[in-house]
């Protein structure tokens, strides 16, 4: 039983991501559904039962890779993730897109890796869709209801993806990729925080400011994981300071707030002078960002929602035109139906909006 008790504990926190990823509620959060607004419709707005929960923007590329790989043809991933090159954060976007379909179904995936044994690309994708099944092994219930054998299971086939990500690293030893993939490993398994900044000094060595690599590592230093709120400032502070303006890693204070703040918040601590100031720095960051940023989006989402809290109706009345359509990100993601919570403070903007 000893033995087992780390498990547990890996299993809680798991827990808590696995049911973000699912677009289900970080705690009891929940949204009333309402039907459009006339206010809503006005405005080209699109009604709850259009909002997509899969994606936080379009992505027709994606939405093709996905079917593609699902019908059992790997050549288009293989082509999509060589044609992504040097671009880091598109790579690792095309690579968590085709390893989540393996992590379910990966005949596909073995057929790549058969006719091309030492592709770097089928490597890398090999390793993050174990990531992925190590969560998809555990389940989604709470630990009460989750056996001994799934948290064996979910200990064995996460360590079984370290082997796989060195592996990774060794074809192509510039690219990013495994070693965010190994972030939520690390996250998983419980690396020190010695072993983590050593990981991070290899990341960011080769994508000083990947955003995706940033947020995943930023959920490693929060206190629900391995880390406390001051680890995390500790962590958030050089990346922003460091990072040139468009990389929208300003972002990243409003996700750590989220993060330790959200549940417990009242009205008047949204409106707190220095979060006031953590939306302002977001919102002159996106306004020199490129507007193809794989991330931008995101970050619009996370802008709306502060922007409601603190009756900046106006200003998230902007950010939810730009995203409509599109809401698998944070906070939607956290409540019981995203969509629904989407369009309730989409709405509010539109009828508080001056």
């Amino acid at each position: 039983m000893g033995r087992l008790l780390p498990l547990f504990v890996i299993a809680f926190l798991v827990y808590l991501w696995f049911r973000s990823r699912r677009g289900a509620s970080a705690g009891t959060r929940s949204a009333s559904p309402s039907a459009l607004s006339e206010g809503a419709f006005a405005l080209g707005f699109l009604p709850e039962s259009a909002q997509n929960t899969e994606r936080a923007r379009r992505d027709a590329e994606l939405d093709a890779l996905s079917a593609s790989v699902r019908a059992g043809e790997w050549e288009p991933a293989a082509r999509a993730v060589a044609a992504a090159g040097r671009n880091w954060e598109r790579r690792s976007e095309i690579v968590g897109e085709v390893a989540g379909v393996a992590a379910k179904d990966d005949a596909w995936l073995t057929a790549w890796e058969t006719a091309r044994p030492d592709d770097p690309d089928a490597a890398v994708v090999r390793a993050k869709s174990t990531v992925f099944l190590a969560w998809e092994v555990r389940g989604g219930a709470r630990a009460d209801s989750t056996s001994r054998e799934q948290f064996e299971g979910f200990d064995r086939v996460l360590r079984r993806s370290r082997a796989e990500i060195e592996r990774a690293k060794a074809l192509n030893p510039e690219d990013p990729t495994p070693w965010i993939t190994e972030v939520w490993a690390a996250l998983g398994l419980g690396y020190s925080h010695e072993a983590m900044r050593e990981l991070w000094a290899e990341l960011t060595a080769r994508a000083p400011h990947h955003y995706a690599a940033h947020y995943s590592a930023l959920q490693y230093w929060c206190e629900k994981w391995r880390g406390s709120e001051a680890l995390a400032w500790e962590f958030v502070e050089p990346a922003i300071a460091a990072a040139p303006p468009g990389t929208l890693l300003p972002a990243l204070r409003l996700v750590l707030w989220y993060e330790h703040h959200d549940d417990d918040a009242s009205e008047a601590d949204y409106r707190e002078a220095g979060l006031t100031s953590y939306v302002d720095a977001v919102l002159a960051d996106i306004a020199m960002a490129p507007p193809t940023h794989l991330r931008l989006a995101e970050v619009r989402h996370l802008l709306a929602y502060f922007l409601v809290r603190q009756k900046r109706h106006a200003e998230a009345l902007e950010q939810f035109r730009m995203v409509d359509g599109h809401v698998e990100a944070l906070p939607w993601r956290r409540y019981t139906d995203p969509a629904a919570a989407y369009c309730a403070f989409r709405d509010t903007a539109v009828r508080k909006a001056r």
